[in-house]
């Protein structure tokens, strides 16, 4: 299974968390790919802000100490569920490309559904508004999409609503964020 590379800081306890036994530098992550949550040990002496990327991958890391674990939506701090929202804009801008072949190319799910109508505000009537627009040409953007398609509202808003929709487990089906794990070495972070 493919995993993280890069996460950005959605919130940071230089002096960790006071439940812990060893009190060392945390942070809570939100990874760029599948929007996973994590948290993990900062280096000491290293300073980190709130939105900034860190590398989490194999090789080397410059501010990761290591993993701790995969944490859930209901596990943040409420820093990070307050800096969430923005961090995920964040994410959808920088891969725009990526979310804008994601609308070109999303199909049906079943008879009756299709992804497309799993972001909210996507009903039937834009549905086909959508499919007929990027029949004709397919999108090159965000703007592209909306003005092409009337009275869409704001790609970013509806990613970003179905990506929180996705964490906080008010779904079953997943378009963006990495299921839930069944247990917690599934994904083999807490190295």
């Amino acid at each position: 299974m493919e995993m993280e590379e890069y996460a950005r800081v959605i919130d940071f306890l230089p002096d960790g968390r006071a439940v812990d036994r060893e009190r060392e530098p945390v942070a809570q992550l939100m990874g760029e790919k599948y929007f996973t949550i994590f948290e993990v040990s900062i280096k000491r002496g290293t300073a980190i802000a709130l939105g900034q990327r860190l590398y989490i991958g194999k090789d080397a890391r410059e501010h990761v100490e290591k993993i701790r674990r995969r944490i859930e939506y209901d596990e943040l701090t409420a820093t990070a569920r307050n800096e969430l929202p923005l961090v995920v804009k964040n994410i959808i801008h920088d891969r725009e490309q990526e979310f804008v072949m994601m609308f070109n190319k999303a199909g049906p799910i079943s008879i009756r559904l299709h992804q497309l109508e799993l972001l909210p505000g996507i009903g039937k009537k834009h549905l086909k508004e959508m499919l007929e627009a990027r029949e004709t040409k397919p999108f090159e953007s965000f703007k592209d999409m909306q003005a092409r398609v009337p009275l869409l509202p704001d790609p970013v808003n509806l990613i970003q609503t179905r990506i929180s929709d996705e964490l906080t487990g008010t779904t079953k089906n997943f378009l963006f964020v990495r299921p839930p794990a069944k247990n917690r070495e599934e994904y083999g972070y807490g190295r």
